[in-house]
């Protein structure tokens, strides 16, 4: 796999980040139980805050000159960052890529961290464990939590711990 960089995107990025945008909600589709809207495309409500909400902060992950995937980071104006969306193409997959795109990410932000999770999704269960471990040792917690408004789906798994 080529030299992998993770850059703040920017309003020249927007694009990129529209054309990626549906694979991570087709990919969570499983997970979530959704469908796309009737016209094909998915919601974008967390998209657009990324893009334009000043609290936000949207990240693309490159590997060489390729887009492989993206970090939405929320909650900057509060003690608790909460990595809100993460996501490598399959093709990045499985290569280290993705802990050393999520490394760098968590390290642009110093201080307590919060990330959610579906367990039914076992490779992301393991992947944020991993990340979890990796960061910080064994100085995380773990807790499940319902998910707000949505009482017939599944609990979210969140992990939490400091980075510094």
């Amino acid at each position: 796999m080529a030299d992998m960089a993770v850059r703040r995107a920017g309003a020249d990025d927007r694009d990129i980040l529209e054309r990626l945008w549906p694979l991570f909600l087709h990919d969570l589709s499983e997970f979530w139980g959704v469908l796309p809207n009737p016209d094909g495309t998915y919601r974008r409500e967390w998209l657009e805050s990324a893009i334009s909400d000043p609290i936000w902060v949207a990240y693309l992950v490159w590997s060489g000159d390729r887009p492989v995937g993206f970090a939405f980071v929320r909650a900057l104006d509060s003690e608790v960052r909460v990595l809100n969306s993460f996501f490598v193409v399959r093709g990045a997959r499985r290569s280290g890529l993705g802990l050393r795109a999520v490394q760098s990410v968590l390290a642009a932000h110093p201080g307590r961290w919060e990330i959610a999770f579906q367990e039914e999704n076992a490779g992301a269960a393991r992947f944020w464990r991993r990340v979890a471990s990796e960061v910080t040792g064994e100085a995380w917690t773990e807790e499940r939590r319902p998910v707000p408004g949505k009482p017939k789906s599944p609990t979210n798994t969140w992990i939490a711990f400091d980075v510094r």
